[in-house]
């Protein structure tokens, strides 16, 4: 978390809207993924190994979320985390994320549903192939987008 608060901090005001139909305006503080990935950007893969210097020649498809757990996992397309109102939240109206609401670090992103906003995410991974998602194995739509 010293590294991610390093990067510039945002704040911004959204709609969080539920697949099941009900809103709620929400005043989230952070930092911009693209910022994050950015200072972290993908590596390429020597074998099985991370080349730990090799940087790819394009951008990975999508990025991978899970929780410390393993339990709850979801994807996004490259393209929504670079979005400039995709963010790595780790305040809620002003106060710092609780348990509840993903303490310490959660996805938030006005261009997909709730369902696609990780909470307490333990676990992130750029990949080309489209990753696991626990709400797409339910039944929804793998992108559940506005």
């Amino acid at each position: 978390m010293a590294d991610v608060k390093k990067l510039p901090h945002v704040e911004m005001v959204t709609e969080f809207k539920c697949i099941e139909g009900w809103s709620e305006i929400v005043y989230w503080g952070g930092i911009r993924m693209r910022d994050f990935l950015a200072a972290f950007p993908a590596r390429k893969r020597s074998g099985n190994q991370l080349g730990p210097t090799e940087l790819p020649a394009g951008n990975p498809e999508y990025v991978g979320f899970e929780t410390p757990d393993g339990q709850y996992y979801v994807g996004v397309e490259y393209g929504v985390a670079l979005h400039p109102q995709t963010l790595l939240a780790y305040e809620l109206n002003g106060q710092p994320l609780t348990p509840d609401h993903g303490s310490p670090l959660r996805l938030v992103t006005p261009l997909k549903y709730g369902i696609k906003q990780l909470k307490q995410i333990g676990r992130m991974t750029y990949t080309d192939t489209r990753p696991h998602d626990y709400w797409h194995e339910q039944g929804y739509d793998y992108y559940a987008g506005l």
